[in-house]
C-alpha cells in the first residue's frame, strides 16, 4: 500500500469514527488541522507520512470523552495502523506524538520530542484560537453545559493537571486558562506567524464581549 493509499484510508476510518463527535472534535476540526499541518511541513524538514497520520489520528479518542483515559487515543490509533500494515516506527511515533500533543500534557515532565510532534502540535493548537477557536470553546462548554460568564469565577491560572482536567468553569475562562497562552508556545515559524493574528482576534473579541456584558 502506498502511502496515498494509507492516508485515504485512515481518512475514512476518521471520518466514520468521528461521525457523531462533539462539534469542536469531529472530523472538520481533524480536516482543519491536517491541512494546517500539510501547511506546516512544507516549511520543516520532517517525515510527512507520520505528520498527516498522526494529524488525522490526534483526537481519534481523545481522552476528555473517555473518563480521562490518556491510552486510548493512542491504542485506538495503534490498532487502527496495525490493521493496515503501517510500518511499526510510524505507527510507535504517531502513538508518541497523540500522547504528547495535547495543552494539559505540558503539565507533565516532557519526555518526548520531534519535529513531528511540533508541526501537529502547532496545528492542532492554530484551530483552538482565533474565529474557530472561539466557536469550538462555546460548542464544548455549551457540551459541557458550562456558564458562557460569571464575573464572580475568576480564571485560575495556577492549576494543576487534575484540576484542569475536571474543571467546569465558564467558558470565557477557559481564554485565559489556555487559549491566550497558545500564541508563545507555538514551535515552529509558521505556526507562530499564522498564530500572531488569530490571538489578536480573539483579543478584540474579548474587548467586544465585555464592552457588551457592561
Amino acid at each position: 500500500m502506498n502511502n496515498s493509499e494509507i492516508i485515504n484510508k485512515t481518512v475514512d476510518f476518521v471520518r466514520t469514527t468521528l461521525q457523531s463527535a462533539e462539534g469542536g472534535h469531529d472530523w472538520w476540526h481533524i480536516h482543519r488541522v491536517h491541512a494546517n499541518a500539510k501547511l506546516i511541513s512544507a516549511t520543516e524538514d520532517c517525515d510527512l507520512l507520520t505528520v498527516e497520520l498522526a494529524a488525522l489520528l490526534h483526537d481519534i479518542a481523545d481522552s476528555k470523552f473517555h473518563n480521562g483515559d490518556e491510552e486510548i487515543g493512542p491504542a485506538t490509533a495503534g490498532d487502527f495502523l496495525h490493521s493496515i500494515n503501517v510500518v511499526e516506527h510510524v505507527t510507535t511515533h504517531v502513538q508518541q506524538i497523540i500522547r504528547h500533543i495535547s495543552f494539559k500534557s505540558g503539565f507533565d515532565k516532557l519526555n518526548f520530542q520531534s519535529s513531528e510532534l511540533s508541526i501537529v502540535q502547532d496545528a492542532d493548537r492554530l484551530d483552538a484560537i482565533g474565529a474557530i477557536g472561539i466557536a469550538r470553546a462555546f460548542s464544548y462548554g455549551g457540551f459541557k453545559g458550562r456558564e458562557i460568564y460569571n464575573p464572580e469565577i475568576k480564571p485560575n491560572l495556577n492549576m494543576t493537571k487534575e484540576q484542569y482536567k475536571n474543571t467546569n468553569a465558564p467558558s470565557i475562562n477557559h481564554f485565559y486558562e489556555k487559549l491566550l497562552l497558545l500564541k508563545d508556545k507555538m514551535n515552529t515559524a509558521t505556526g507562530k506567524k499564522l498564530a500572531e493574528q488569530r490571538h489578536a482576534f480573539m483579543e478584540a473579541y474579548l474587548q467586544q464581549f465585555y464592552l457588551e456584558c457592561n
